[in-house]
């Protein structure tokens, strides 16, 4: 697949549309900006599908800080490189990627020492520098990893994101063959953790929420549905397995925090994934150290992990068939009545932009 060289597209030379947050607490709007040149080692890449994630919402009311205003959001995204930068082979030209939204300096300790997303100099596309809610990208071509033929742009543009945060989450909970793991919050992220812990093999996957379709597709997905607003979840899960060996947390709620510990058994491990600003409080002694039991934290992501998921995708080992129910052009209403949606919490479970 071949795109037009950017001087051609839609009959402009050197501008493109991007949707941009103008005004912090506004509507997102449509302006024509220049095209970006990609410098040195960098690929610029004609975007195909961009998600429409929750923290982007935070960052149009002001919750989460972004770059200097205009600012263009949009961090999980896939498209086809256009154009190449100086000491970047010609042949990438053409090529389908999915874009990982950690830019990084790679010499840092960190980089160094495979923990990129502490880098000291690093940046995130959509919120520290432009992102992906325009027509074209320009990004090192370390970030742009090959996606498979049989890989649609809009399942990889999600899995930069959500797929890639709760996978490194089972990795750092250990997650092994054989073991129980309790999910808490099975909207995007959770219903591909679902998928995720049987893929690394658990048994048996606890998926907890109180919304009784997300609870639905959990379940058609291989979870064990259990609804919180009906009955207490850890005393649900103590009774039905004596507690998990790893559970995830991807609300945010102190409430949530504290199930996600209490529903541990003996060495269990708990991930905490959701953003939260409240402290939380947790018996000691019962929930940590009679058991020894861990709380771990989770902060995005590897690149060195989002091969492997795309692989997983191309031989149809992870559904996103019904986790995509939306797709929008890139409009600047369509966007804002999607985000209103998401700030509502009444949105499809995801909606992804697509340029075609």
């Amino acid at each position: 697949m071949r795109a037009s060289k950017p001087s051609e597209f839609g009959g402009r030379v050197n501008t493109m549309k991007a949707v941009q947050i103008v005004e912090i607490s506004a509507p997102l709007e449509m302006r024509e900006v220049p095209i970006p040149v990609p410098g040195t080692g960098d690929v610029l890449v004609r975007v195909m599908a961009a998600g429409v994630c929750h923290s982007d919402v935070h960052y149009r009311s002001g919750l989460g800080t972004v770059g200097t205003l205009p600012h263009t959001p949009g961090h999980e995204v896939s498209g086809i490189i256009e154009s190449v930068g100086p000491g970047v082979e010609k042949a990438r030209i053409g090529e389908r990627v999915a874009l990982h939204y950690l830019v990084t300096c790679g010499d840092c300790v960190h980089c160094r020492s495979g923990r990129e997303q502490f880098c000291e100099q690093g940046n995130m596309i959509g919120k520290d520098i432009a992102g992906g809610y325009a027509e074209f990208i320009s990004i090192p071509a370390w970030n742009a990893i090959p996606m498979p033929d049989e890989v649609s742009f809009e399942h990889a543009a999600i899995m930069m994101c959500s797929t890639a945060t709760v996978y490194h989450a089972l990795r750092k909970g250990r997650i092994a063959a054989g073991e129980r793991v309790a999910i808490f919050g099975v909207g995007g992220l959770g219903l591909s953790a679902v998928q995720l812990a049987r893929l690394c093999g658990a048994t048996e996957v606890y998926a907890v929420d109180i919304d009784s379709r997300k609870l639905e597709l959990a379940e058609a997905l291989g979870g064990i549905p259990i609804n919180a607003s009906e009955i207490d979840p850890v005393e649900e899960i103590q009774q039905l397995c004596s507690g998990v060996d790893v559970s995830l947390e991807l609300i945010g709620l102190p409430q949530t925090m504290r199930q996600a510990v209490e529903s541990l058994g003996i060495h269990g491990r708990a991930v905490l994934v959701g953003l939260a600003g409240d402290p939380l409080c947790i018996d000691t002694y019962g929930q940590i150290l009679g058991k020894e039991a861990e709380i771990l934290g989770c902060s995005d992501h590897l690149r060195s992990e989002l091969p492997i998921l795309l692989e997983y995708a191309r031989q149809q080992r992870l559904d996103f068939s019904r986790v995509v129910e939306q797709t929008i052009t890139l409009e600047a209403q369509a966007i804002n009545n999607t985000m209103d949606a998401l700030e509502a919490f009444h949105a499809p479970f995801r909606t992804v932009i697509v340029n075609r």
